[in-house]
């Protein structure tokens, strides 16, 4: 092997000013940062209560993207570390001229039922499907299981389903004489209005003309206020009135001026509730379905939209999937859906709205309470300790 001889006698080459070592190590830390955040771990918060009790706003978390395997981006063409706008700036922060296919890494795990899960919410077609809203829901069935609720009781293949996590149940608590001392009582079992400026649920009276607050609570909560002398009852409230459509009689759920519009209307409606749902079965990859009127509204996005087929419209007079202006009489699923659920049921929209999660939209499981900061906590309350660095099952 030769060598080139240095000349000791020449100058020595010129080093790096200070902004070009300034600018390569910030260009490498982000870099790093992006790599990182796209294959291991990211950080999220939580924004609303539809996870309560088993995640509180105000929890950070850490999602693992090792468990299911990263996935290849779709959209390409876009600043790092950002999602779907630049911070500040509030200007779109990504460019949707190149769309790729994308490729999942294998992870060391299969998404599970009762995983809690981080996906890109998929009704969200304005977006391309990488940049969709992030939501966080308990895992509730699998692609192949047959779902059921019954009287708010999850079933899964005809048989009870154990349900992990803490979930909630809303309440109509009556009470004849609201007042403060109750709303403390309330707000010490960590019953919380996210509305209201001190956290405590405002009193009000329901359909019957019943005065009390309408609460969100674990069976526990629940066993503690039945208790009270000043809780004259304690009963289920439904929070979704008669007429209000849920998948899949609404299969085509998007928003317009934020409010929930479906363009797709089953021919064959179902009645179902949030409560007293199903049973549906969840599509598996590989399945070959026939179609009809009394089932093409279940798979209508799947195939319009998930799968990326072409020339689709839904015909509203006869309930059927057209392609190329004819009926499609029979498919076959591309990928594994899930169905998806808050754990605070009656104050959670997820799949019993919108339908399934492809698995290309999956983001990674939620394993880690890193902070969790009480969004109506004093100084010396504003941290829940008890919660950090908690595991999340």
């Amino acid at each position: 092997m030769l060598f080139r001889k240095q000349d000791p006698s020449a100058p020595p080459p010129p080093s790096k000013s200070k902004s070009r070592e300034w600018v390569d190590s910030l260009l490498f830390a982000i870099i790093a940062a992006t790599l990182i955040r796209w294959a291991t771990f990211e950080a999220y918060t939580i924004p609303s209560p539809s996870m309560e009790n088993s995640l509180l706003v105000g929890d950070y978390l850490f999602v693992s993207k090792l468990h299911y395997g990263p996935i290849t981006p779709q959209t390409p063409l876009q600043v790092p570390l950002t999602h779907q706008t630049v911070p500040v700036l509030n200007v779109k922060s990504y460019s949707d001229a190149i769309q790729l296919p994308t490729y999942r890494f294998p992870g060391f795990s299969s998404i599970k039922r009762n995983d809690v899960v981080v996906f890109h919410v998929p009704h969200e077609a304005n977006y391309p499907a990488d940049l969709r809203t992030n939501y966080i829901k308990r895992c509730i069935a699998v692609a192949g299981d047959t779902l059921s609720i019954k009287g708010g009781q999850v079933f899964l293949n005809g048989q009870p389903g154990a349900i992990g996590g803490q979930p909630q149940t809303r309440y109509f608590m009556e009470v004849p004489s609201p007042n403060d001392e109750v709303g403390q009582a309330l707000r010490q079992q960590g019953v919380v209005e996210y509305n209201a400026p001190d956290g405590i649920p405002m009193a009000g009276t329901n359909s019957q003309n019943q005065v009390g607050y309408v609460i969100d609570c674990t069976p526990s909560v629940y066993e503690y206020f039945k208790k009270q002398p000043y809780v004259k009852s304690m009963e289920v409230y439904d929070p979704n009135s008669p007429d209000a459509k849920l998948f899949p009689d609404a299969a085509d759920l998007h928003y317009v001026d934020g409010s929930p519009v479906s363009n797709v209307l089953s021919i064959t409606p179902r009645g179902w509730r949030v409560d007293n749902y199903g049973p549906l079965p969840v599509p598996k990859k590989g399945q070959a379905i026939t179609l009809s009127p009394a089932n093409a509204a279940i798979y209508y996005k799947i195939i319009s939209q998930y799968e990326h087929n072409t020339d689709v419209k839904w015909d509203a007079g006869t309930g059927m999937i057209l392609q190329g202006g004819k009926p499609l009489t029979s498919y076959t699923i591309k990928q594994n859906y899930y169905f998806m659920m808050g754990d605070n049921r009656h104050n959670s929209e997820d799949s019993r709205f919108w339908g399934f999660v492809p698995e290309d939209h999956i983001v990674g499981k939620a394993v880690l309470i890193w902070l969790s900061v009480d969004p109506f906590g004093d100084f010396w309350h504003k941290v829940r300790w008890g919660r950090l660095f908690h595991t999340i099952d």
